[in-house]
């Protein structure tokens, strides 16, 4: 069993993808400096800045939509060039803005489609989707819905769904939860948490609120024009910044962070909450009159 253990440990210390001085412009606008970035096999990482910072440019060339000016992404100790791309994107699972949902399939054809385009059989199809549709919970009464008819939250799970049902060894998330209202978003990203974790993924998020980075991710990359400022943990962010910028983009989003820093010792202390309680934990103690006080 030690043995077992010390394989994974060793497994998730290894890289799983490397930035290595890549660079992207579009004419005389850089769009992304060159670049260093390493993401380990089990490691979350979510990407956070302001827009037009640089980071949904970043996550492109990490799945290879786009390809660097300059230096490599290199994919499973492959460089991503024309030659691999299309057997890297198989062990890639990517969720787009908004979902990118095709309106006129289904929800189990949306779901299915890369599987129909390897070539799986029905039955393992069938089999798949409903194994995700609870991962995911998704009733699967709704499987035959149309994204339309489909609300805000459960697109979502239909495209998280389709990322997956190759079983990917990566998973992308360009801004998954951004368009939804708050108490649904809350709701996904506790779930979204709970499943990745389950599934052990190697996942980049890619978001504007560092409440949502911090929650879902080991590691915080903060970008600012095209560069990464610095990376760490949220405490290291705040506690260490290497840059005034780094203090001034906390500052900016003081409001969503009080639960989760400083704000849940107090919660803690007032309501009996375990500090070690997440933040779904505090948001579904409303309309708690402590938690009223603090916020």
């Amino acid at each position: 069993m030690g043995e077992i253990q010390i394989h994974k440990s060793i497994a998730k210390s290894k890289a799983m993808l490397c930035v290595e001085g890549a660079c992207k412009s579009y004419g005389a606008f850089q769009a992304l400096a060159p670049t260093q970035l390493r993401v380990r096999a089990g490691q979350a990482v979510a990407i956070v800045g302001p827009s037009g910072c640089g980071k949904s440019t970043l996550m492109r060339l990490m799945v290879g939509l786009l390809r660097p000016d300059h230096g490599h992404i290199r994919f499973q100790h492959q460089h991503l060039t024309d030659s691999v791309i299309q057997a890297a994107r198989l062990k890639m699972g990517y969720v787009i803005q908004g979902g990118g949902l095709f309106p006129h399939l289904s929800a189990e054809r949306n779901v299915s489609l890369p599987a129909r385009h390897v070539g799986w059989s029905e039955a393992r199809i069938a089999a798949r989707v409903q194994q995700l549709a609870e991962l995911a919970h998704f009733p699967t009464t709704h499987l035959s819905r149309y994204p339309v008819q489909l609300s805000g939250g459960q697109r979502q799970r239909v495209s998280l769904m389709r990322a997956l049902m190759l079983d990917p060894d990566m998973l992308f998330l360009d801004e998954p939860l951004g368009a939804l209202d708050p108490l649904t978003r809350s709701k996904l990203q506790t779930q979204l948490r709970e499943l990745v974790r389950n599934l052990d993924k190697t996942v980049v998020l890619v978001t504007h609120d560092l409440a949502e980075a911090s929650f879902l991710g080991d590691t915080i990359v903060l970008m600012r024009r095209g560069r990464i400022v610095q990376q760490g943990s949220l405490e290291a962010l705040q506690q260490r910044p290497a840059h005034p910028f780094v203090t001034h983009f906390i500052s900016a989003q003081r409001s969503t962070l009080i639960p989760q820093t400083r704000g849940i010792d107090r919660i803690a202390a007032m309501t009996g909450l375990n500090k070690a309680c997440d933040f779904s934990t505090v948001i579904s103690t409303f309309p708690h009159p402590a938690i009223c006080q603090i916020l």
